[in-house]
Formats: C-alpha cells, sequence, structure tokens
C-alpha cells in the first residue's frame, strides 16, 4: 500500500530507515563468542501442502519460540537483557483458552528498538481469537506449542519438528501458523 498521493513524487526512505542486517549479526555474534559462524538453515526445496479445505474452515496450531516464564532464573519481563538461563530445550504445550505466561528474554532481538512489550508481536494468541470470532480461521486448536531455540540444526530437524507434528496431529490441526521470536 503506498501512502504517496496520485501524481506525487515518492521520496526516499530516511537513512536509518533501513533492515536489520540480523543475520551478519548473528554470525558476529557467535564469532566473538569463539564458535563457528552461524550457519542458517535453508533448503533447496520445501514441500509445501496447499490446504484441503477453506482457511475459514480449518483449525489452526499456533507454534512459538517464546518459553514459559520461570521464576527464580533472572529478569524475564519486558526489556529484559538476553538472559540464557530462561532457555527452554524441549517442546512444551499449554492451552490456548488463556493467555499464558511467556516471555521472550531467551532470544536475541533487537533491544535498542523494541522492548517485547506487546505479547501479540511473539504470541498472537488474541489476534487469532479475533480472527476465529470474525469467521476467516475455522477454529484455534486447544493448545498452542512451544520450539526450543537450542540453535542445533540436527537437534531441531530429529527431535523437535517430529514432536510438534505429532502434537499438532494429535490436536486435529489442519495449518500452523510458526511465530519465531
Amino acid at each position: 500500500m503506498t501512502t504517496t498521493a496520485p501524481g506525487a513524487k515518492a521520496a526516499f526512505a530516511a537513512e536509518y530507515d533501513a533492515p536489520i542486517p540480523y543475520m551478519q549479526r548473528t554470525r558476529d555474534y557467535y564469532q566473538v563468542l569463539g564458535f563457528n559462524p552461524y550457519r542458517w538453515a535453508h533448503f533447496v526445496e520445501v514441500p509445501f501442502t496447499p490446504l484441503r479445505i477453506p482457511l475459514s474452515r480449518a483449525r489452526l496450531a499456533l507454534i512459538t519460540t517464546a518459553a514459559p516464564f520461570q521464576p527464580g532464573v533472572g529478569d524475564q519481563g519486558p526489556g529484559a537483557a538476553y538472559n540464557a538461563a530462561a532457555k527452554f530445550y524441549q517442546v512444551y504445550s499449554v492451552s490456548t483458552e488463556s493467555v499464558p505466561d511467556l516471555r521472550i528474554s531467551h532470544v536475541g532481538y533487537d533491544r535498542l528498538h523494541t522492548t517485547a512489550a506487546d505479547i501479540n508481536t511473539y504470541l498472537p494468541l488474541a489476534r487469532l481469537k479475533e480472527t476465529v470470532a470474525a469467521g476467516r480461521i475455522g477454529a484455534l486448536a486447544r493448545r498452542l506449542h512451544g520450539a526450543p531455540t537450542n540453535r542445533s540444526h540436527r537437534v531441531t530437524i530429529e527431535t523437535d519438528t517430529p514432536e510438534l507434528l505429532r502434537r499438532c496431529r494429535e490436536d486435529g490441526v489442519d495449518a500452523a501458523v510458526l511465530v519465531p521470536s
């Protein structure tokens, strides 16, 4: 969508209005810590299955990388510094009936430009419920699921992904929304 009036010349964005180079920042961060440069997972072919039913009749799962709040492991609230102690290492599931206490202090995000104060940025449960109420999505699964962010491709592919798939099938979902933090 454009905000430029018809017939008017488009203005250039300000110099500071540029994408954050998070991939290079992540590589640099891990190198400073003494690790090999981080290798982002990407595949030549990605399986895609079209929905067999309209989205307005589909049951949707929400999968997030947000972590359950863990009392006693330090600050995990909005604006908290990176907190590795708040990480989780196994897939979890919680009810979608109410908003669970999930946080994102365990992941590296741009803390200079955001505080993570709006839970809908990493757990859009309320927005999805509104979309169900509006009839655009058939239903929301009874549980949402957490995907660990321990940054091991092998563990993600061999352990976490099959477990997430098993739980989604158990919940009878037709599609999933993945919300990385």
